[in-house]
């Protein structure tokens, strides 16, 4: 039996529809009977074409099929049409949005058979052209690079310590999927992962929320509260942003990680916990320490088992997985037209250098799916200045200019788009205010 398989529907066939001989004899044809069973058929079977012959009863149908192909996006699909329905416009739009190829009636099975077997070929040079999929115990941390690798090898070894994690990255890195990742493999897996983002917390609230209160300590106070802190207990508390915690509070923090006890506000008694806390910054302790702005003792506290997660920059080789992933992953967001990008995009995301990393990276892919007008997502699409590289290797330099203007220019149509509002433009490129203002700097692009 051939190995070529061909889902095949026939909706709206009042007298009945044959599959032709010649389908019979070039394909594993699998009849799929309404739509709800090709769904099912589909979850359990390799198809990559697909084929729905209608008739002339499918004029009421066609929004069912465009909902059906449009959450069957992998295979590629051919339809055949009586002349009334192809006249509509509903039919038109589904031809644009969704299919490989259309006949009508009356069938040339000897056509048909070469348009499916065209539509089998693209499908398989789509599947060999695709990334590999990343293995399936990646942490969440998708690449193949030396340093993602490394990464993850000394995630695995740190899980199973019970001492304090201080992991340091620019921001937009994956600081939080590492100690995602640190808790999932560790001893504590089963029990709660609390992250705390120490710098989006009021001043006047981050006390009572790490720390719980008592009734009546406060006004407002009408019942006792746990805090977030005894909230993970016997399990992994996740610092964010640790530079941000107020120095008041710094005291607190330095009592609970050396005598693993917390005193709820309001309250003296001690509270006794097993928490393991994973700690995260983007600006490094020992500077906020030099500036008065951290406790030194604290520091060293936190950093036992140092991690360093690095930048996108560092890891390049990644970015067609990673392009990939997000493809994937927001692929209900997309323009249903869009099939992928183009090299052009791939060469311009390969020369710009990514200052807010892969959380930049994954906002403009999405916006460049939901944007994006044609099949391909272009680098105009992606926010990104096209790089045209010429078949003979260009020298280091030349491409370093190239990755500068690329980078200089986005910065700058972001910030005069958002009217020179830092924090919007920051927001907008997925970096933090204080990346921002550094490349502000760095261009000389300030008001």
């Amino acid at each position: 039996m051939t190995s070529r398989h061909l889902l095949c529907i026939a909706m709206g066939n009042e007298d009945g529809w044959q599959i032709p001989t010649s389908l019979k004899s070039g394909w594993n044809v699998i009849a799929g009977g309404t739509l709800k069973d090709a769904a099912k058929m589909l979850k359990d079977q390799p198809v990559l074409v697909g084929l729905i012959v209608l008739g002339s009863g499918a004029k009421d149908l066609l929004v069912q099929i465009d909902e059906f192909l449009d959450a069957h996006q992998q295979q590629q699909w051919v339809m055949v049409f009586p002349e009334s329905v192809l006249a509509l416009p509903q039919s038109k739009a589904l031809i644009v949005r969704h299919l490989f190829d259309f006949h009508t009636h009356p069938l040339d099975a000897v056509r048909l058979n070469y348009t499916l077997g065209h539509a089998y070929g693209y499908a398989q040079m789509q599947q060999s052209i695709a990334p590999g999929r990343v293995v399936k115990n990646d942490m969440g941390l998708v690449g193949q690079s030396a340093v993602i690798k490394q990464l993850r090898q000394q995630i695995m070894k740190v899980a199973q310590a019970r001492a304090p994690v201080l992991i340091s990255g620019e921001s937009g890195t994956g600081k939080e999927l590492t100690a995602q990742a640190i808790h999932r493999h560790s001893p504590r897996a089963q029990a709660p992962f609390i992250a705390v983002n120490c710098g989006a917390i009021p001043a006047n609230l981050i006390q009572s929320e790490l720390f719980g209160y008592e009734r009546g300590s406060f006004t407002g106070a009408a019942r006792d509260k746990r805090g977030l802190i005894e909230s993970a207990d016997r399990g992994t508390l996740f610092l964010d942003e640790i530079a941000d915690l107020p120095l008041e509070l710094q005291v607190n923090m330095l009592r609970f990680l050396q005598e693993g006890t917390i005193n709820r506000v309001g309250s003296s008694q001690p509270i006794q916990l097993d928490v393991r806390v994973v700690a995260a910054s983007h600006v490094l302790l020992e500077d906020a320490v030099r500036a008065g702005r951290f406790r030194e003792d604290l520091m060293y506290r936190l950093n036992v088992l140092p991690l360093h997660v690095p930048a996108l920059r560092e890891r390049k080789e990644d970015l067609e997985l990673l392009v990939r992933h997000f493809f994937n992953y927001f692929a209900s967001d997309k323009n249903p037209l869009l099939q992928g990008w183009t090299p052009q995009a791939m060469r311009a995301i390969q020369a710009y250098d990514w200052p807010g990393n892969v959380r930049e990276l994954g906002n403009k892919v999405r916006r460049a799916m939901v944007m994006a007008e044609g099949r391909w997502m272009t680098p105009q699409d992606l926010g990104l200045r096209a790089i045209e590289i010429e078949a003979t290797r260009q020298p280091s330099d030349e491409l370093d200019n190239a990755r500068t203007r690329a980078e200089h220019d986005t910065i700058r149509d972001t910030f005069h788009r958002r009217g020179k509002n830092i924090t919007h433009a920051a927001r907008d490129l997925g970096i933090s205010r204080m990346t921002m203002y550094r490349l502000l700097d760095k261009h000389s692009l300030r008001a």
